[in-house]
């Protein structure tokens, strides 16, 4: 906004000259303004004083110190949802959002840079890798010789032949090129300790059974139950039918002949 070539105590003397009787058309003469600016300057100094002045022109300057601040607030948060898609960790993540941001938004670098936490000089930084495309070529080619290989015994192999790279270097080669070998799941064991199984003291404590099976002539197959008491070594007679569901189990009596 353009600022008025009179001061606030200038202007407030203007007022108060016409307010002492000077003609308004004098006035303007004599400042060299037009009578509309003059009328202006009387709807808003009329009355006040040259401290209220100063007191009014101070808020309204606060007042927009403050809605300044408000918009940037309103567009660095509008920037943030705009491309905090991802978590930016990596600089390559940050040094996108920073080309996002001033694309969208025609930010500053510096002003993008500050918004998003990376420095101007990771954004300008470019990488001096060597080429790496041998070494890559023989990882592949002994990985597909040594399937179950992981890096670091790939890694033993390619030092027998002289290259010697880093082992972070060497991992992230091994990853970029997709040769990680799945786990393979490991051994089941029984938790605790294994209680000896207890021996029977008496008969009709433990019975044993199991299912035999066998076809006629015609082809016809039947199942036999058979049911023993394992201290007493006997059982009831043998229950023999030719479909036998395992509900059928339930009806055969488990005992000995002549017990209970």
């Amino acid at each position: 906004m353009k600022r008025s070539r009179f001061s606030d105590e200038q202007i407030i003397a203007i007022v108060k000259e016409q307010e002492a009787g000077m003609a308004t058309a004098e006035l303007c003469r004599r400042h060299g303004t037009s009578s509309a600016t003059f009328y202006n300057w009387k709807a808003k100094y009329g009355g006040l004083e040259v401290s209220e002045a100063k007191r009014l022109r101070a808020l309204e300057d606060e007042n927009a110190e403050l809605k300044r601040l408000l918009a940037e607030a309103m567009r660095n948060i509008a920037v943030l949802k705009d491309i905090s898609s991802k978590k930016m960790v990596t600089p390559d993540a940050k040094r996108n959002a920073v080309a996002k941001a001033r694309d969208r938004f025609r930010l500053s670098e510096r002003r993008a840079c500050s918004l998003i936490g990376i420095a101007r000089r990771v954004v300008h930084y470019e990488p001096t890798r060597p080429d790496d495309a041998g070494l890559r070529q023989r990882l592949r080619d002994l990985a597909g010789e040594r399937c179950r290989f992981g890096y670091r015994r790939l890694g033993y192999l390619l030092a027998r032949e002289g290259l010697v790279p880093n082992h972070k270097k060497l991992l992230r080669i091994y990853r970029e090129e997709g040769l990680k070998v799945r786990r393979r799941g490991g051994r089941k064991r029984a938790l605790g300790t294994r209680a000896p199984m207890t021996m029977p003291q008496g008969s009709n404590q433990r019975w044993s059974l199991d299912f035999v099976s066998d076809a006629f002539a015609c082809g016809r197959r039947f199942r036999i139950l058979c049911v023993v008491d394992e201290l007493a070594s006997c059982g009831r007679w043998p229950s023999a039918h030719a479909g036998m569901p395992g509900a059928g189990g339930r009806h055969v009596a488990v005992g000995c002949p002549g017990r209970t």
